[in-house]
């Protein structure tokens, strides 16, 4: 019997070496007039948007490429599907590409589903027979009902990106590259689709998948890229690779964790490890906040930076749920404030409260903070919260003689993080449950 190939001795089917995409940048719109008049007057600037870039991807393999916005991953796609064409470097391809770059790329507005299966199959090589034995499999897949004889463009974005999915996925591609396209379907139908990837990666098909949703990266891909300005910097495994990227997010990304050959044996001084009473390191500029934070209070006290930490005291915005973290916050008094009340609180990007705690809650006495201090409050504890984006409200508060709340300074939604988890649960929290199953003897 014939053994199974190993991941070195599979064969590469993506092949990409030194390829560069560049497209000219004019301030105005005369000079791009000028320069196409007289080609000797150079009249623009060179937007490099992928810059040297060498990529080799073996059959089977479900590649997840991360990024920010801007790194060049959908000009790499778009590349290795053809739509876009490469100012130097080459490219080899194997075999048949299938693309959810645009979903519905290929369709006629015009005509109804039935026929945009048709014409779709076309686009994709497919004989009428082919096309045919498919198009059970894609109705069913769809799942948008009579709807598949009216026009598409009478379709909602949900049944539009159904049917092209439909399309996309039943061609039996060689290649399937998908782009952040999953995100318009409803949770059923995002669970119908990673199915379906599981069983093509079953059949040894090879996937480009390129999403900001590092929990997807995580429970899909068996090898994970990092695109920044146009390059690579960083290949490798899906663990380190998604460490990677949260630094990256945060700015705290380290040339000599990327190419530790290239870097010096002297260790690189960093304010990555932030110190608690260090005034001089912001906290806040390695997060992303919230432009539409809503703010108030009698200003007896503010809050004047903000973080969430690792436990090395590293900057995160993509957590663990099964990792300790800590949320900081530093106030700045103005006024002599008696036992005053830190708290937080966490949000869905739905504006549901999930949960939260303050210092009364937690039984903790802060005592009596004069006019002109500044303290720090830290929160250790898990988000064992479900895979998705968030919000963190910060605020401190005082009882009055009265026994009511005022605010001193509130700080709603103000700022955004992400929860990333491997364990599987239903709901917003993970009960981090044990279960035992033992048979009873008869």
């Amino acid at each position: 019997m014939e053994e199974k190939q190993t991941d070195n001795k599979k064969e590469i089917v993506v092949k990409i070496e030194h390829l560069c995409k560049n497209y000219k940048m004019f301030s105005r719109k005369k000079d791009r007039l000028i320069e196409t008049l007289i080609p000797s007057l150079n009249r623009h600037q060179v937007f490099k948007a992928l810059d040297d870039f060498s990529l080799e991807i073996k059959k089977g393999e479900v590649l997840g490429i991360l990024g920010k916005n801007g790194a060049g991953k959908s000009t790499l796609l778009k590349m290795i599907t053809g739509v876009v064409t490469q100012s130097s470097g080459t490219m080899e391809i194997k075999g048949k590409i299938s693309s959810l770059l645009e979903l519905g790329a290929a369709f006629n507005m015009d005509l109804t589903g039935m026929e945009n299966i048709y014409q779709h199959g076309q686009v994709m090589g497919l004989t009428k027979e082919e096309i045919e034995k498919r198009k059970p499999e894609i109705i069913q897949f769809a799942d948008i009902g009579d709807h598949i004889y009216q026009p598409v463009k009478t379709y909602s974005s949900g049944m539009f990106a159904r049917l092209a999915f439909a399309c996309a996925i039943n061609v039996d591609p060689d290649i399937l590259i998908v782009d952040e396209v999953l995100s318009v379907g409803d949770m059923a139908f995002q669970l119908k689709c990673f199915k379906k990837f599981e069983q093509l990666k079953k059949k040894d098909k090879t996937i480009i998948f390129v999403t900001h949703s590092i929990n997807d990266v995580l429970n899909n891909c068996t090898r994970t890229i990092i695109m920044n300005d146009g390059k690579k910097i960083f290949d490798g495994g899906v663990k380190d690779g998604v460490e990677n990227y949260k630094k990256l997010i945060t700015g705290m990304l380290k040339q000599q964790e990327l190419n530790p050959e290239k870097s010096n044996k002297t260790e690189e001084k960093t304010d990555a490890i932030l110190g608690v009473n260090d005034e001089s390191i912001e906290w806040k500029k390695y997060f992303t906040i919230n432009p539409d934070v809503i703010k108030y209070g009698n200003g007896e006290a503010e809050i004047i930076d903000f973080g969430i930490f690792n436990t090395k005291g590293e900057p995160t915005c993509i957590i663990d749920s099964q990792e300790e973290i800590i949320v900081k916050l530093k106030a700045k008094f103005n006024a002599d404030i008696e036992c005053p009340i830190f708290s937080m609180t966490i949000k869905d990007f739905y504006g549901k409260e999930i949960c939260g705690t303050n210092t009364n809650f937690l039984n903790y006495y802060t005592g009596k903070c004069k006019k002109g201090e500044r303290y720090v409050c830290e929160f250790k504890q898990k988000f064992q919260l479900a895979p998705g984006k968030y919000t963190l409200s910060l605020s401190s508060t005082r009882y009055d003689y009265n026994g009511e709340i005022v605010v001193l300074n509130r700080n709603y939604d103000l700022m955004i993080f992400e929860v990333m988890s491997s364990k599987k649960f239903v709901g917003y929290y993970n009960l981090d449950t044990e279960a035992y199953v033992t048979k009873i003897d008869n």
